[in-house]
Order: structure tokens, then C-alpha cells, then sequence
């Protein structure tokens, strides 16, 4: 198959979207097919173009068989809403050109966020005659409405108008988790449009290493510590406070080390929390390069998911998937009845506490740390767990299987269409 990528992030960004979409375009080539991705400069998470794509308009480059067509982006480091539309538009205005500039695909893979790519995507397709596949990382603006980013009436209708005419515009829709399949449904779109294709990760990147002389360890004096990691997105829906708080009760235990690893930038508030709270157990570590990620989990003897009591409960992170195949322990500050706390709760080896309660979080670290056994079987089960249901082989076999299917059905629409106009 000759497949057309539009996503607004892919390589070299090290988090979020752009490692999972970079691994799905170089699997797929790997088995035969020819990839070329529609995508802006990079400029996440820091919001601020990369040095060596600063100043260009489109760039084109290839990595290992992709070929990978760039476009301006208007980018700010912290945008507010207004400078967010102007962030995406820039986005669907400047990546159309790019994207005719190529082979003609028999298919289109959109992803969602960008929420507005798809407007692009679906001219694409009308113009190529070719179906759209529709991957949904999260759905808008619901998600946003509900940890309070997105208020304003007319942009809520805007928005939600463009959701429903990415569905109905899509041949198939993917979402990661089965959450979003209810959700959709209920929304009034054809279960037979929707398939559940969870988020992987690459188990042979990411996987059980020894802590003994461990680089991040080292680098960072960690040696002989029960180390606590929290590696991400520190953003409204994550509420890290909530770790601080549970830091700054655990101080008497000289061997317990916290280490948040983030956005330098959103690390500076975090600093003053920590300062607020008098955790000085908490070590604050700007985002390391992705070479160095496997390491960098290996150094933990516990890992952690943290989310507030408003985060949509359908959503599943695809860094719990990361977590897993790297054979640590989780403990996990979620919502008890969402998609994170019942995938976790199958793997075995995840501890769930309340959302945004400092004290039950403390507690649970501490009954793990006591128990040493108790925490390297729950690791076992988390790469047990991820190799069964979470490798990027698994999610190739069920992406080409989509794309076969709705390459059929548009197939068959086209025959029905010339059909008719013959009749």
C-alpha cells in the first residue's frame, strides 16, 4: 500500500504522539509499503521550532524509508486559546501544499490531536478518491472542556462541529482504548466504523534493565535509593502537587528518593512547590534524550501515573504502556473507575489509589517499599503484561488489517457510484 501520513507531530519530538506515529510509519515500511508523512516542524515539548528547522517554510527529509514533508508552524511556548487556533491553522494551511507534492496514496492516516488537521486529510481524500483512517488519541473538545481549558461557548460549538465532521468524513476510526468505542457510539457513530487498536510500545527498545550501575542512577547520585519516577507531561491534568505533597511526608526515610523528569520549564513551578512544601527528597530532572529512555526506567523501583479527579475517564496514557514493558512496579493516582485503572488492575502490577490524595499515595509507596518481593513480582507482571498485548508487531498486524478493510469498502462505494451513473 502507498500510505499518506498527516500528523501534526512525528521524530525527532521525544514524547507524546510523535515517538508512536514515527515507529508505526518505519514498521509499516518495513513490511513492503511505501510511507511519506505530512507534518509541521518540529517544535514540541518546548513549543519552540527545533534550531535546525527554524527559518524554513517546508523542509523534506527521509529516515529509514519514510519520507517525512515539513511545514511552518506559528508556534508560541505558552499559547493561550487564541494563539492555539492560530497554532493549528497555520498547521492545516501550510501542510496542504506539501502534501499534494508526492504519489497519490490509497490511503490516509489522520491523527487527532491536531483536531483541525483533519480538514487537510479530508480534502486529501476527496481529491484522491482514497479512504481515511482516523486515529484518535484523545477526543475533542471533551477532553479539554472537562479539565477546564476550553470554555468559551462559541469555541466549544466550533470545535465540536469540526469533531463531528471528522467523523463522518473518516472511512475508520481507530481509538486507543475501549472507552473511546461507548463514548463514539453514544455520539451516534457506527460501531462498524470504529476499531480498538490500543497504543504499543517497542518491547525490545524498552525493557527490564539492571539498576546496578545504572548511567541515570549515577549521573544523578542514586545509587542505594528506593527510587519513585515520574517521567512525562506536567500539565492541568496531571497534578503533580499531588506527588510533592506525598514527598514531603516520606522525608524521614533517607533512602527514598522522588525524581520527576519533565518539561524544564514547567519543572520552575514545580520547584516552588517542592520549596512550599519543604520536600527536599524530590529531585526535579529536565527531559532526557530518547536514547536514553530504557535507562532512565530502569532506574526506578516504582513508576508513576498521576491524574486529577476531572480527568476524562475513558482516556488510557500511552506512557502506561511504556511503564509496563519496562518491568517496574506502578503506582497509580487515577481515577479507580476509568481505562487506566482497569488496564492496570488485569496487568497485576500496578497499585491504585484516589486521584489528588497526598496521604493514600505516601501510604501506598511506603507498603511497597517494605516489601521489596511484592514490588519486583508486580514488574514481572507489568512485562508479562505489555509483550501479550502492547508490541508494536501486534499493533502493525491490526493497523494493516484496518487499512485493507477500508480500502475494500471504498472499493466497493467507488463500484456502486459508477454503477449507478451508468444505469
Amino acid at each position: 500500500m502507498r500510505i499518506l501520513i498527516y500528523s501534526y507531530n512525528y521524530y525527532p519530538e521525544p514524547i507524546g504522539i510523535a515517538p508512536l506515529i514515527t515507529e508505526l510509519a518505519e514498521g509499516l515500511v518495513k513490511r513492503g509499503h511505501t510511507v511519506r508523512v505530512v507534518t509541521a516542524m518540529p517544535n514540541y515539548p518546548e513549543r519552540k521550532i527545533y534550531d535546525n528547522y527554524r527559518g524554513k517554510l517546508f523542509h523534506t527529509e527521509y529516515k529509514n524509508g519514510v519520507k517525512i514533508q515539513r511545514s511552518y508552524v506559528w508556534v508560541r511556548s505558552t499559547p493561550n486559546l487564541l494563539e492555539r487556533f492560530l497554532l493549528d491553522g497555520s498547521f492545516v494551511i501550510f501542510s496542504f501544499l506539501p502534501a499534494l507534492m508526492g504519489w497519490r496514496p490509497d490511503l490516509i492516516l489522520a491523527t487527532s490531536p491536531s483536531l483541525p488537521g483533519c480538514i487537510p486529510s479530508s480534502l486529501l481524500g476527496g481529491l484522491y478518491r482514497c479512504p481515511i483512517v482516523l486515529n484518535l488519541q484523545d477526543i475533542l473538545p471533551e477532553a479539554a472542556i472537562k479539565v477546564g481549558l476550553l470554555k468559551n461557548p462559541f469555541w466549544i460549538k466550533l470545535l465540536s462541529g469540526l469533531e463531528k465532521f471528522a467523523y463522518r468524513t473518516a472511512t475508520k476510526i481507530s481509538v486507543i482504548a475501549d472507552g473511546f468505542v461507548e463514548n463514539l457510539e453514544g455520539k451516534g457513530v457506527d460501531g462498524n466504523k470504529i476499531a480498538h487498536i490500543p497504543n504499543w510500545v517497542d518491547t525490545n527498545f524498552v525493557r527490564p534493565l539492571p539498576k546496578e550501575n545504572n548511567y541515570f542512577r549515577q549521573a544523578h547520585n542514586l545509587q542505594g535509593k528506593f527510587v519513585i519516577l515520574y517521567s512525562g507531561n506536567i500539565a492541568l491534568t496531571q497534578g503533580l502537587e499531588t506527588v510533592v505533597k506525598a514527598a514531603a511526608t516520606l522525608q524521614d526515610f533517607a533512602d527514598m528518593a522522588f525524581v520527576i523528569v519533565g518539561q524544564e520549564k514547567r519543572l520552575k513551578k514545580l520547584r516552588r512547590e517542592c520549596e512550599k512544601y519543604g520536600a527536599e527528597n524530590v529531585l526535579l530532572v529536565p527531559f532526557q534524550p530518547r536514547e536514553r529512555l530504557p535507562e532512565m526506567l530502569a532506574a526506578a523501583d516504582l513508576s508513576l501515573v498521576v491524574q486529577k479527579k476531572n480527568i476524562i475517564g475513558f482516556n488510557l496514557p500511552s506512557k502506561i504502556q511504556v511503564l509496563m514493558a519496562s518491568g517496574r512496579a506502578i503506582v497509580a493516582s487515577i481515577p479507580e473507575h476509568g481505562t487506566a485503572a482497569r488496564t492496570m488492575k488485569s496487568s497485576g502490577g500496578a497499585a491504585i489509589v484516589p486521584p489528588e490524595n497526598p496521604q493514600a499515595l505516601a501510604e501506598a509507596i511506603l507498603e511497597l517499599y517494605k516489601n521489596p518481593e511484592t514490588v519486583k513480582n508486580m514488574g514481572y507482571n507489568n512485562r508479562r503484561y505489555a509483550v501479550k498485548h502492547y508490541t508494536i508487531e501486534q499493533a502493525l498486524n491490526s493497523y494493516e488489517s484496518l487499512f485493507e478493510r477500508a480500502i475494500g469498502e471504498r472499493s466497493v462505494i467507488d463500484s456502486s457510484v459508477v454503477s449507478k451513473q451508468e444505469v
